[in-house]
């Protein structure tokens, strides 16, 4: 007799709609993760050159050159946008495929959506700790307070997880956590 495999189980997330939101964190999270999110255009190509170290004013197509060279140093120049893509639409392989996929995805959702209803999915479906899905299950699990009630305090402390979900949040290695958090702070009030 074959058994079948389970398929592993999919989070429940309670969606936190614009109002339900403290203003506060999709502010620390654009400081934190994508200071360039309201004016690219779903790629921020001057985050990528940097992270390849491409001498700024060579263009978008050496960028995209020089990523596909590199493509297995390219860690850490994801948009907002890129990073919804990927948690909504595509598995999390490191394959340098779904880095075009997820590109791709990044500039259709740009061209569909607006903006702030990119930043309200993102901060929906994103990773916050392990097994903490979604802004509400986060400010819930780490604060004990309604997303629309985060201080700036937490709301930065939240942003700061982002980056790093698994491995530095507000309960565990906090330390890594607020040391990001005091640095968002400090971006926001200058």
């Amino acid at each position: 007799a074959m058994m079948r495999r389970r398929a592993p189980a999919c989070p429940l997330i309670r969606w936190s709609a614009p109002g339900g939101i403290s203003p506060l964190l999709p502010r620390m999270v654009i400081i934190g993760e994508d200071s360039r999110f309201r004016t690219h255009h779903g790629i921020d190509f001057t985050e990528l050159g940097d992270a390849l170290r491409v001498g700024s004013g060579r263009g978008p197509w050496a960028t995209v050159r020089a990523a596909w060279r590199q493509r297995d140093r390219l860690r850490g120049a994801s948009t907002i946008t890129q990073q919804l893509a990927k948690n909504f639409y595509l598995s999390p392989s490191r394959n340098p495929l779904r880095k075009v996929k997820e590109a791709v995805t990044a500039v259709r959702l740009e061209l569909a959506l607006p903006k702030d209803r990119i930043l309200e999915r993102y901060l929906n479906v994103a990773e916050w700790g392990p097994g903490v899905w979604g802004v509400t299950a986060a400010s819930e699990a780490y604060f004990g307070v309604a997303p629309s009630q985060l201080t700036e305090q937490q709301a930065a402390a939240l942003a700061a997880t982002l980056p790093q979900p698994r491995t530095s949040n507000p309960t565990f290695r906090p330390a890594r956590m607020l040391a990001r958090r005091d640095l968002i702070l400090a971006r926001y009030h200058g």
